[in-house]
């Protein structure tokens, strides 16, 4: 997901950068500006407290502010991204929008701010008012909007200076060079940006074999924590000692062990575009620790896939898999089988479905060979880079 906050003073042209930006990178727009006129035209409750407010000069209240914005992102869950323009405008909104952005399980990527004189400002916002109709665009209510931005809305730029993702861009330079600026400012942060990839799909849908060969061909690091348990106790580790210990009294790994290893495993992970999970997140539990892992390590998951196949031919998989090397304890039985996937049914589904809400699931057809599926993958892998970029 792709969030810009566009910065600066009342005629800075950021309503002109915002049409390009949504049109590049395909975010929804967030004009505080808009949705307050919305509200206002529509005669709302938010509408006639906003309306008083706005014909003076003064900055609208954070209470009917965050409501409207509120509303705004959680009715467009399936977005690629959200563009800000006029929010935050203090630094107590600026709280409010990582609030909000939390709440989405993500950040802002970066915060774009236009540099234009306060003149420069006043000349454009009067030559609009010729054409605009808008009761606002005359001086007196100009210079009062400049003053407050310049007493409230500037302490935000400290904000997201500590934070590392603030940049300034040259707003009195023609509109093409403004464009060029902001590109580069924009791909420049998401080549900084990991593809994190969850693969769900219940035992026997093909999910390790078709994540090792798709972390391998796009550079990915594969996690299987079944596979750095497994690692831990060949190494005879302090941890791999206390999993077998665990394994010979028949108890389930606690997450605390699996959450150590992820997280040593994201710190030593150098040079790679991203992470492919398989196993994790398998719990309601499980998926808020991961959003918490990457979130400190600056990432977040890019893509969730679900590779669907129909019962009965995940119970013959399993079935023949349990003939060979590679079975698995569960494997060992129909009893264990049906068990398993009953298990999956009741604690994993219910990840998949929290993270479709929140970032839909590209659902996959498992069926048919190794390569068709892979194809199929790697097509949803591919839009997920385009993205990114």
């Amino acid at each position: 997901m792709l969030n810009i906050a566009l910065f600066g003073p009342p005629g800075a042209g950021k309503g002109t950068q915002s049409e390009f930006l949504i049109k590049k990178y395909k975010l929804f727009y967030i004009s505080t500006g808009d949705l307050l006129r919305k509200e206002i035209a529509n005669k709302t409750k938010l509408g006639q407290e906003a309306q008083s407010i706005i014909a003076s000069g003064g900055l609208v209240s954070d209470e009917i502010i965050v409501q409207i914005i509120e509303k705004t992102i959680t009715d467009n869950p399936d977005s690629n991204g959200f563009l800000f323009d006029g929010f935050p405008r203090t630094y107590i909104q600026a709280y409010i929008l990582e609030g909000l952005m939390l709440k989405l399980n993500t950040s802002l990527n970066c915060l774009i701010s236009l540099n234009v004189s306060n003149e420069v400002s006043v000349e454009r916002l009067l030559n609009r008012g010729k054409t605009s109709g808008r009761n606002d665009d005359n001086e007196t209510v100009i210079r009062n909007r400049l003053t407050e931005y310049n007493n409230k809305t500037l302490p935000v730029l400290q904000f997201y200076k500590d934070k590392g993702v603030y940049f300034e861009v040259n707003g009195v330079d023609t509109i093409e060079n403004v464009n060029i600026q902001i590109t580069d400012i924009i791909n420049n942060e998401l080549s900084k940006k990991l593809l994190n990839i969850v693969l769900f799909g219940y035992p026997g849908s093909g999910r390790g074999s078709q994540g090792k060969a798709l972390a391998k061909a796009y550079g990915l690091e594969y996690v299987a924590t079944g596979e750095m348990l497994e690692q831990e106790i060949k190494a005879n580790t302090e941890i791999g000692k206390r999993i077998t210990e665990l394994y010979e009294n028949g108890q389930l790994v606690p997450d605390e062990i699996v959450v150590q290893l992820i997280e040593k495993k994201l710190q030593n992970s150098k040079d790679i575009k991203g992470f492919i999970f398989k196993g994790f997140p398998r719990t309601l539990v499980q998926s808020y620790i991961l959003d918490g892992l990457l979130k400190k390590h600056g990432s977040s998951i890019a893509k969730i896939i679900e590779i669907e196949v129909p019962t009965l031919e995940l119970i013959k998989r399993l079935d023949e898999r349990s003939k060979t090397n590679n079975c698995m304890p569960y494997d060992t039985s129909t009893a264990k089988i049906v068990q398993r996937l009953q298990e999956h049914e009741s604690k994993t589904v219910p990840v998949i479905e929290k993270y479709n809400q929140l970032h839909g699931v590209s659902k996959i057809d498992g069926m048919g060979t190794f390569d068709e599926v892979y194809q199929k993958i790697s097509f949803e892998i591919e839009n997920g880079f385009k993205n990114l970029r």
